[in-house]
């Protein structure tokens, strides 16, 4: 089963949109702040993060920098920042997507699935990689 942590610090948006994903066939976890979302991202693996930007004490972007060295999975910002630097800055930061609210259940849906689909296929040409290399004591 897909596993999705939802960092939301509305906790009626972070309910609608953990509900909806669970309803959807994945397992989502939600935390409200940043504190807690590294606690939890630590202490499981995820498929997928959702992360929002303007939350409490640590920002979305300060999540995304401190956490993509360690975590491999895509990170999907959600946020009400529409500019153009903030998505550059999300993009830059290490996420892997950008949606802006309000949003559609449906639109986030899609973009889950579309980017758990491209870690697929990257998780498998990285695969054939190794595959298509013949090894020789320490010659490749």
């Amino acid at each position: 089963m897909v596993r999705i942590l939802v960092v939301e610090d509305d906790e009626k948006l972070n309910k609608i949109v953990c509900t909806y994903l669970n309803d959807s066939g994945f397992q989502a976890t939600g935390c409200s702040n940043a504190r807690n979302a590294y606690d939890e991202m630590y202490s499981q693996l995820y498929d997928l993060i959702i992360s929002d930007i303007m939350m409490p004490e640590i920002d979305g972007f300060e999540v995304c920098r401190k956490i993509r060295n360690d975590v491999v999975c895509p990170i999907l910002f959600l946020s009400a920042r529409q500019s153009e630097t903030d998505k550059v800055k999300g993009f830059t930061m290490g996420g892997d997507d950008y949606i802006t609210k309000p949003f559609g259940l449906k639109e986030l849906l899609a973009r889950i699935d579309a980017n758990l689909r491209r870690e697929k296929r990257s998780q498998y040409l990285n695969a054939e990689q190794k595959r298509s290399k013949l090894y020789f004591g320490e010659m490749c």
